[in-house]
């Protein structure tokens, strides 16, 4: 069976439900919570992150402290849909830490972006210095966040 082929049972979301909740539960609270033994969990939690379900763990920091406080999503347009300007955009995207996702999209443009700055003057200096001078981009539009109604990423299993 191959890992795309993979089928999470029951046990398998109990566990995947408990660490998206807290990510630094021990595996004897974790076996706890999902009702089976310590040796077993710790198993599963393995096959787990071998197969690529888990992907990793991280902290979750708040952006104030870290003076990113302005979120904001990006269209950008493309001035040709070619694969050398796809990945040479790409390519430039991914060494750019302001940018935390960036997604191709089907639709009115080509991708949509989201970065976090520490206010507006700092993203119209991104805007202006980073993003309008990459390969292949002819149009952008700005969405600056006024509230975020709800923000996780924790996936529903």
């Amino acid at each position: 069976m191959s890992s795309n082929d993979y089928k999470l049972d029951e046990a398998d979301r109990r566990i995947l439900r408990a660490l998206q909740q807290d990510g630094r539960i021990t595996n004897q609270d974790l076996a706890a919570a999902c009702n089976m033994s310590a040796s077993s969990c710790f198993e599963r939690v393995r096959r787990l992150r071998e197969r690529g379900v888990i992907m990793g763990y991280t902290a979750l920091i708040n952006p104030k402290y870290a003076e990113r406080e302005l979120l904001v999503f990006v269209e950008i347009m493309l001035d040709r849909t070619t694969s050398d300007i796809f990945d040479q955009f790409a390519a430039r995207i991914r060494r750019s830490p302001e940018v935390l996702e960036c997604h191709m999209v089907a639709g009115g443009f080509d991708y949509l972006v989201k970065v976090r700055m520490k206010d507006m003057a700092a993203y119209r200096a991104f805007l202006a210095d980073t993003l309008v001078v990459m390969p292949g981009v002819r149009e952008t539009r700005t969405y600056a966040v006024m509230e975020e109604v709800k923000d996780t990423s924790i996936l529903p299993l």
